[in-house]
C-alpha cells in the first residue's frame, strides 16, 4: 500500500504529516476488513489502555517515527494486542516481532499480518528501511547502517511497548528477509527469525557462477528508482556490475551484506531459523538458500515451493490463507511462545514438488536424494544431437557459435516463475527446432518409468574456445514425445583468463530443485553461450567447443529418489 512521504523540518512537512494522518484513518477502517472482530483502536500517547476486558476489541494501531542512532528517521507502524489478550507473561508483556518492509515498499506493506499477530499476541513493528519512501537517509542494501536500524528499532519497541525481550523474533520478504537474518547475526536478542524469498548470499544471488544477473539487477533498480535514494555506494555498485567493470570490488560489496558470511555469528547465538524460497526465484536463486541451510546448526526449516521472486508469499500480503506465511507463523508460535502446529513448526525441509504439487518432508537436505545417476555425454551425430546416458565416446568436440542465442533460455525475471506456479508452464522449447549452430543437444531415451529428480543436477565437460573469456548456460529439459522441452533447471558459469584452443575442465552445478519427470518422457541437456537473463561474457563472433577427452569424460549428475 502506498503512503505520501512523511517529513519533518520542511515547507512541506505539515501538509505530509495531514496526509499521513488521512492514510492511517483509512488503513484503520480497512483493518476491520482485513480481519474480523471490530475496527482498529489507535491509542495516543499518555492515554491510559483500554479495561482489560472487551473480548471483542482490536488490536491497537498507530505510526510512529524512530529515530536511529545516526539522526536518521525511520518510519513505522505498531500493532499491540488489545488489553486482555492471551500471550503475554505476568509482567504484560508480549513476545516482539519486528518486520522490515521489502525492497521499494514502505511500512504499510504488512498492515493485514500485523494485525493478524497482535490479535494473536504479539507486538508487530514494522519500519520503512532507510532510503525507502519517507524514511531518512539513503539505501544501505543490508549494510552496517541497516544492521545498526535493527537493533535500534528492537530497543524503541522496548522502550515503548509492552514488549517482552526475551522473546524477539523477526520476519521479513525479499530485502526483509535479508535483513532477518542479518539481524539473526548481530543481534543476539533475536530469538527467532523467518526470511521468506529472502537471501543468504548476495555475491551468489548477483554473481552465482561468475556471471553477472542483469535481469534481476535491472528489476531491483527498476523498483527503486520511483520509491527510493540511492546511496553513493550502491549507486556505484550498480554502474560496477552493469559496466563489467571492478567486479572484485562488487563481490566484497555483497559479501558484507550477506548472512552466510555471518553463519557462525547465528549459530553462536542459537537463533532459530525458518527460511521460504521458490524453486523459480530469479533474483534470490534457491542454491545459495540450500547451501546455507546446511551450514546452521540451529534449530532450522527449510520450504521451497514453486514460483518466483515473492510470488509464493504474495497472498500473505492481502490478509489471505497462505502456506508460507502460516508455516513463518507457527515456527514463531513454537520458539517465542512454545505453541504452534506441530507439523509446519518442525525442523527439516519441506518440498512441493514440480509439475504435480505434491509435498515431500526430509529430515535435512542431504536425505532429499538417495542416489545419483551419472549420464555419458556421448558423440554427438550428424544432426548435431548426442545421447545422454548410454554409451560414452570419448574423445568427441561439438562446437558451437559464441555469444549467439539458442532460444534455450532461462525466462523472464519474476514472470517464468510466476507462470510456473500459477499455470505450471515454465520456459519451453522445441527440442528438435533448436539451431545446432548456436546449441549443442544432447537427449536420453525415452525413461519406462518416472523419475524423482530432487536437488543439484552437476554437468562435467571440457572447453575450448577461440577467446580467453566466456560463458557456458547449461539447460535440463523434460521433453514429452512431440520434443516439447519444459525447462526443469539451469545455470550459468563464466570463465577467464584461458588460453585460446585451449581445453579446460568446466564444470556448472545447476540450480536446485525437484521434479517428477513423467514415464515416456526424456532427459534433454542443452548447452549455449547467450541467455538474455544474464551478462555473458562469450564474444560474438567467437567459437566454444565442449568435449569429453579420454581424460575426463563428460557427464551429467543427476540426483534421484
Amino acid at each position: 500500500m502506498a503512503r505520501p512521504r512523511r517529513t519533518a523540518g520542511n515547507p512541506l512537512g505539515r501538509r505530509r504529516r495531514t496526509a499521513t494522518s488521512l492514510c492511517a484513518t483509512v488503513v484503520a477502517a480497512t483493518l476491520a476488513v482485513a480481519v474480523p472482530g471490530g475496527p482498529a483502536v489507535a491509542a495516543a500517547p499518555g492515554r491510559p489502555a483500554a479495561p482489560a476486558a472487551v473480548a471483542s476489541a482490536a488490536p491497537a494501531f498507530r505510526l510512529a517515527d524512530i529515530t536511529m542512532k545516526d539522526g536518521t528517521v525511520l518510519k513505522a507502524d505498531v500493532f499491540t494486542p488489545a488489553p486482555g489478550t492471551p500471550g503475554a507473561d505476568r509482567n504484560g508483556h508480549y513476545p516482539l516481532v519486528v518486520q522490515p518492509a521489502s525492497w521499494g515498499q514502505n511500512d504499510l506493506e504488512y498492515v493485514a499480518q500485523g494485525r493478524q499477530l497482535a490479535a494473536d499476541g504479539y507486538i508487530a513493528v514494522t519500519y520503512t528501511v532507510r532510503g525507502f519512501w519517507a524514511s531518512g537517509g539513503k539505501i544501505d542494501v543490508a549494510g552496517p547502517k541497516d544492521v545498526a536500524d535493527i537493533s535500534t528499532v528492537i530497543d524503541w519497541a522496548l522502550a515503548h511497548t509492552p514488549a517482552d525481550r526475551s522473546r524477539i523474533g523477526m520476519v521479513g520478504l525479499s530485502l526483509g528477509g535479508g535483513l532477518t537474518l542479518m539481524g539473526a547475526a548481530f543481534d543476539p536478542r533475536v530469538k527467532a527469525v523467518a526470511s521468506l524469498s529472502g537471501w543468504a548470499d548476495l555475491t551468489d544471488a548477483l554473481y552465482s557462477g561468475q556471471t553477472r544477473h542483469l535481469q534481476a539487477a535491472g528489476l531491483l533498480a527498476a523498483i527503486q528508482t520511483p520509491t527510493g535514494r540511492r546511496s553513493p555506494e550502491f549507486a556505484r555498485t550498480l554502474a560496477d556490475l552493469f559496466a563489467n567493470h571492478d567486479l572484485p570490488r562488487v563481490v566484497q560489496w555483497a559479501d558484507t551484506r550477506s548472512p552466510a558470511t555471518y553463519v557462525d555469528r547465528i549459530n553462536a547465538h542459537g537463533t532459530a531459523v525458518f527460511l521460504a524460497n521458490a524453486w523459480g526465484d530469479s533474483i534470490f536463486n534457491p542454491g545459495q538458500m540450500t547451501s546455507f541451510y546446511q551450514r546452521l546448526t540451529v534449530p532450522k526449516r527449510l520450504e521451497l515451493r514453486p514460483g518466483d521472486h515473492a510470488t509464493q508469499e504474495l497472498t500473505s500480503l492481502l490478509g489471505l490463507p497462505n502456506a508460507t506465511w502460516s508455516s513463518a507463523r507457527q515456527w514463531l508460535d513454537r520458539h517465542l511462545k512454545g505453541s504452534g502446529g506441530a507439523e509446519k513448526a518442525r525442523q527439516g525441509v519441506e518440498l512441493e514438488v514440480r509439475p504435480g504439487g505434491g509435498h515431500e518432508s526430509y529430515r535435512d537436505w542431504q536425505a532429499v536424494s538417495s542416489r545419483t545417476e551419472r549420464l555419458r555425454l556421448g558423440r554427438p551425430d550428424s544432426h548435431g544431437t548426442g545421447t545422454l546416458g548410454g554409451p560414452a565416446g570419448n574423445g568427441w568436440w561439438r562446437e558451437v557459435a559464441g555469444g549467439k542465442d539458442s532460444g534455450a533460455d532461462g525466462g523472464i525475471a519474476e514472470l517464468s516463475g510466476a507462470l510456473d506456479q500459477i499455470v505450471g508452464l515454465p520456459p519451453t522449447v522445441v527440442v528438435p527446432l533448436l539451431p545446432r549452430s548456436a546449441a549443442a543437444v544432447w537427449q536420453s531415451a525415452p525413461y519406462a518409468t518416472d523419475q524423482h529428480l530432487r536437488g543439484a543436477a552437476r554437468l562435467h565437460t571440457a572447453v575450448t574456445a577461440s577467446a580467453p573469456q566466456g560463458t557456458a548456460f547449461a539447460y535440463l529439459y523434460d521433453v514429452n514425445a512431440l520434443g516439447v522441452g519444459k525447462l526443469i533447471s539451469h545455470a550459468p558459469q563464466s570463465w577467464s583468463g584461458q588460453k585460446p584452443g585451449r581445453a579446460f575442465p568446466l564444470d556448472v552445478a545447476l540450480f536446485p530443485t525437484a521434479y517428477d519427470l513423467p514415464a515416456g518422457h526424456r532427459l534433454a541437456l542443452v548447452l549455449d553461450t547467450a541467455d538474455p537473463l544474464y551478462g555473458g561474457s562469450t564474444p560474438h563472433g567467437s567459437s566454444v567447443s565442449f568435449g569429453s577427452p579420454a581424460g575426463g569424460p563428460a557427464e551429467l549428475a543427476v540426483p534421484l529418489r
